[in-house]
């Protein structure tokens, strides 16, 4: 049976990556999942009150243009998008790329085989951007996300905090994915568990 879920990302945050390595890795393992990937800008987040929102300014934060050419793969090319995905958060966390500036994005969406100045064009039209804004307000409003990563399933969502990637064992991703949804469509009455403290 389809296991269906969305879950919220930004490559700027790394639990992000990290929940998201998780998905990725058992997608390309052949999960039963259906999942939908949904952008949050964590800088629209946290504009000030008072003060424009971040879609009116999207120069100004260090997130919008790799989410846009996430968005826009996702979007145009699914086939590519887990690779891309995955290429944007490794140059992040791993690499320490700033995914603000465009050679970069444009190096990491070259690396993996798909046409930059596409992508460009496609986020010069401003549609991609437009996604983001409706995609990031509507999980705000249906569902009060104000973070990533945020799993949701049915009518119920949650913010989750994992501290290892898969390194590679699609096992664990498969498990590790599997316990959230469960938890989170399984178990409703339980609203938070957090550990005082970390073993390492």
């Amino acid at each position: 049976m389809t296991t269906s879920f969305s879950v919220t990302w930004d490559y700027r945050c790394p639990f992000a990556r990290i929940a998201h390595e998780h998905v990725v890795e058992g997608l390309l393992d052949g999960a039963d999942w259906d999942v939908t990937f949904v952008p949050f800008s964590l800088g629209q987040v946290h504009v000030e009150e008072g003060q424009p929102d971040i879609w009116e300014t999207p120069e100004l934060d260090t997130g919008l243009l790799a989410l846009q050419a996430g968005v826009v793969v996702r979007d145009l090319h699914p086939d590519r998008f887990l690779e891309v995905h995955r290429a944007f958060f490794t140059a992040r966390h791993v690499d320490g790329a700033q995914l603000r500036e465009a050679d970069v994005v444009r190096d990491v969406l070259t690396k993996v085989g798909v046409d930059a100045d596409a992508v460009f064009a496609e986020i010069a039209t401003g549609a991609p951007l437009e996604t983001i804004r409706k995609e990031h307000e509507a999980a705000a409003a249906n569902f009060e996300v104000w973070g990533v990563p945020t799993f949701i399933a049915g009518d119920k969502a949650s913010f989750v905090r994992l501290m290892e990637t898969p390194d590679g064992d699609p096992a664990v991703a498969r498990r590790t994915i599997e316990r959230i949804v469960d938890l989170l469509t399984g178990w409703p009455e339980l609203n938070e568990f957090k550990h005082t403290s970390l073993s390492r």
